[in-house]
């Protein structure tokens, strides 16, 4: 077992409906990223080097400040947590405050992602080589050989063995679908 990542949204019902999860329109297979998108997100927590994602940030020029921002919505799940773990009134008013900055920073974002996940696909479209410019790391947990290489190749099935393109287009996809749906605000959830 492991941890996987998955874009969620501010309208779950209306996007989440039923048709969505009829095989005949494989939305999973579309929409899903892939676990090791799932760890190479959580890298900052765990390299002490420039993470891979703000490697690939550096080596295209693109701003990847919109996919880190994701990270930080304030599920209900983890804020029920952290207010039980507060120790004063005070304590818990702030973890709300912050909890309210948070969610409004991210506030109609989904065209700011958009735009990013786009730049990003753009850049690296054209880059053949994308394992050789990342630091070589000793925890090589993503196995930057494999899954940064052949970037306009589809090489999962929609989760499983997906590589950072195909994970990017179906981050894209699953974005694209959203705003056919009204969606306009995106964050990370883990599970």
């Amino acid at each position: 077992m492991g941890l996987d990542i998955s874009i969620e949204i501010n309208n779950h019902q209306v996007v989440y409906s039923d048709d969505y999860y009829d095989e005949q329109n494989d939305y999973f297979n579309k929409h899903n990223l892939s676990r090791t998108f799932c760890n190479l997100i959580c890298r900052r927590n765990v390299v002490e080097h420039d993470p891979e994602l703000d490697q690939i940030s550096g080596i295209t020029g693109v701003d990847i400040s919109a996919i880190h921002e994701m990270e930080t919505y304030p599920e209900e799940e983890g804020l029920k947590y952290l207010l039980e773990s507060a120790d004063s009134e005070e304590e818990k008013n702030e973890i709300l405050e912050q909890a309210e900055i948070d969610k409004n920073k991210l506030t109609g974002n989904i065209d700011k992602v958009l735009l990013t996940i786009n730049n990003l696909i753009d850049k690296l479209t054209d880059l053949d080589n994308l394992p050789s410019l990342l630091i070589k790391t000793d925890f090589d947990t993503l196995y930057n050989d494999e899954y940064f290489s052949d970037f306009d190749t589809e090489k999962g099935q929609g989760y499983i063995g997906n590589n950072f393109g195909q994970d990017l287009r179906n981050f894209k996809r699953f974005l694209e679908f959203a705003q056919t749906r009204g969606t306009t605000t995106v964050w990370f959830i883990y599970g």
